[in-house]
């Protein structure tokens, strides 16, 4: 599934394009398997340590003429707010909604949302392991900590090439996104 899905949308991020992938289906059909799998085999790693490992294996693989800037984000949207998952939650003390915005030439952005820079596939396994304890999850029928929140995992990656004399700049993203499952009056336990 990696080499048919994901692989040629890595491969665009790298080449400084935006690209989004996400599983989408009701409560227990497989989606979390589909995109985490089990991260440390890597037969049966998911669509995102996958992604961490092809983006790393570029990296290291580069001839040593490409300068590498690798950055994460993770938010979570929750009854319609957008909160930080990046950023450390204080007990008994509410997060901090964060604003949506738009500007020309920058676009659709979220103010004041945290980026790491990560430098290998344990620092952003770190950075996804931290942002996923912090979201909002709830049993219902099916599943016994089901998500009641969309996430974004954001992946940046700038890469500057000099060219004959010139320096070539390319930005591209890779957004991770775990939708949540809406209750429908017909199924109120999902």
């Amino acid at each position: 599934m990696y080499d048919e899905c994901a692989f040629p949308l890595v491969e665009s991020v790298l080449e400084g394009y935006n690209c989004t992938m996400f599983a989408y289906g009701q409560t227990g059909c497989g989606k979390t398997h589909t995109m985490m799998g089990v991260p440390t085999n890597p037969d049966l790693r998911g669509i995102i340590p996958s992604c961490f490992a092809h983006i790393f294996g570029c990296i290291d693989q580069d001839d040593g003429q490409t300068k590498f800037l690798v950055r994460c984000s993770y938010l979570e949207i929750y009854n319609e707010e957008v909160y930080d998952l990046l950023v450390e939650q204080k007990r008994n003390v509410e997060p901090t909604k964060l604003d949506l915005k738009e500007e020309k030439g920058k676009g659709v952005y979220v103010r004041g949302l945290k980026q790491l820079i990560v430098k290998s596939i344990p620092e952003m396994e770190k950075a996804m392991m931290f942002g996923t304890n912090n979201r909002k999850t709830a049993a219902t029928k099916m599943n016994s900590e089901s998500s009641r929140s969309h996430s974004i995992f954001t992946i940046y990656i700038e890469t500057a090439v000099k060219k004959n004399g010139d320096q070539h700049i390319k930005a591209g993203k890779l957004n991770l996104v775990d939708l949540a499952v809406s209750p429908s009056p017909s199924h109120p336990d999902r």
